[in-house]
């Protein structure tokens, strides 16, 4: 398959300057490209990580890869899709993120070669009267006004707009004519609601060079299921630093995604090819209840970003979560992974449940920890009880898993001490 043909299959196509996007296809004359990230934040979510596998794929077919940090567009912040003024950042805020993203791409690009610049190194020496002269000269204050973002925060309702953050795509826009006059990149590479800054360095270097530069942009991912932007869990972004979602919430955002877009997500945060996944696909549709296709991408997409070891212990703690592995059969490792994951409780043989429910938050007081009972709401090893009272036949090896409902989340973990 070739690179524009596997783009369009993975659904990484959306907007491009390419009349003819064959011209991808042309191994024996690569391409220089480059992927701009805002450090922002001090990690990559998952809406990142769908345009990282996009850049990835990139330098799979042969082409040379760029990837900028954004050290100096940091400190502002991009103001599309943004109602509000962000807060500025520190220098010392960016360069931390600058680090902690560069090392992210690492290990999503695997053992693949890529590029790492800053815009801040050629900005920092650059006075703002020379930018003015020779940058700003070039761009039609029509075309500025009349971005989207810049139309909704000039509105009657809107939030206004700062000099700096109106300048954003200038400065992005100067990345573009750097790079390409510096590395002869004459491709980026973002995502649709980056379109209108790349858009801005196409521009400036046909203004300037009289050269040719394209852009290629991938399409905002969307849970088809609820119609809102791919990426957030019931407790808000999924990060892939393992300090901020752990390996297991993480694996189980994946295995926990819905049936109408299963198939998406496997083209696009994954490696797997075109017939692996039509084979998992048929297997899918044989026995949907197994939930296969959830299955191999939560494997696929952790295993790329923690390795085989928190896969591993991803997946026997929510095995043991989800009753597929009895507690009993844990191993020291899932055991140790599930204390970290829910509430954990120390009990002795006849203790109390009711005491245990209130102590590991699956109940808000000693009442209601009793209608839960009473109402056939909670679960020891996967049975319903009716009593207030632990039993010693209820601990398997020392452990009980306690649940409340059956959501595997509302779950705590008691043990004998």
């Amino acid at each position: 398959m070739t690179l524009s043909e596997e783009l369009v299959w993975r659904g990484f196509t959306n907007q491009t300057t390419y009349k003819d996007s064959t011209a991808l296809d042309d191994k024996s004359n690569p391409i220089t490209f480059y992927f701009g990230v805002d450090p922002s934040a001090d990690s990559l979510q998952i809406g990142n990580l769908a345009a990282a596998m996009m850049t990835r794929h990139f330098i799979d077919h042969g082409h040379k890869a760029i990837l900028l940090v954004g050290g100096a567009t940091g400190l502002i912040g991009d103001p599309d899709g943004k109602k509000e003024e962000r807060k500025p950042r520190t220098v010392e805020e960016v360069e931390h993120n600058k680090a902690v993203i560069a090392a992210q791409y690492k290990t999503v690009y695997a053992d693949q070669e890529f590029e790492v610049v800053d815009n801040y190194d050629w900005f920092k020496g650059m006075s703002y009267l020379e930018f003015l002269r020779d940058i700003g000269k070039h761009v039609p204050i029509r075309q500025m006004l009349g971005r989207e973002f810049v139309q909704s925060r000039l509105s009657e309702d809107g939030a206004g707009i700062s000099y700096a953050e109106f300048s954003y795509s200038l400065i992005q826009g100067f990345d573009f004519l750097h790079l390409y006059r510096e590395k002869n990149a004459t491709l980026q590479l973002c995502g649709a609601d980056q379109w209108g800054n790349s858009i801005a360095g196409v521009d400036l270097i046909r203004r300037i060079e009289g050269g040719e530069a394209n852009v290629w942009s991938m399409p905002l991912i969307v849970n088809k299921a609820t119609g809102v932007k791919f990426g957030k869990s019931e407790g808000g972004a999924v990060w892939l630093d393992s300090a901020k979602t752990s390996p297991t919430k993480f694996y189980q955002f994946w295995i926990s995604a819905d049936d109408i877009g299963v198939e998406n997500y496997l083209k696009i945060f994954t490696l797997l090819s075109k017939d692996e996944i039509e084979d998992i696909l048929r297997i899918q549709q044989d026995s949907p209840g197994a939930r296969y296709a959830q299955t191999r991408l939560a494997e696929e997409v952790t295993r790329l970003i923690h390795g085989d070891d928190a896969l591993n212990s991803a997946k026997q703690a929510t095995d043991c979560l989800t009753g597929r592995t009895n507690i009993a059969e844990a191993s020291d490792e899932a055991i140790a992974v599930l204390r970290e994951e829910i509430p954990s409780f120390a009990s002795q043989e006849s203790g109390s449940v009711v005491e245990a429910l209130v102590s590991t938050g699956l109940a808000s007081s000693n009442s209601e920890a009793r209608r839960l009972i009473s109402g056939n709401a909670i679960a020891l090893n996967g049975a319903k009880i009716s009593r207030e009272q632990f039993e010693p036949a209820d601990f398997q090896n020392g452990r009980i898993l306690l649940r409340r409902g059956k959501a595997y989340k509302d779950s705590a973990l008691v043990e004998l001490g």
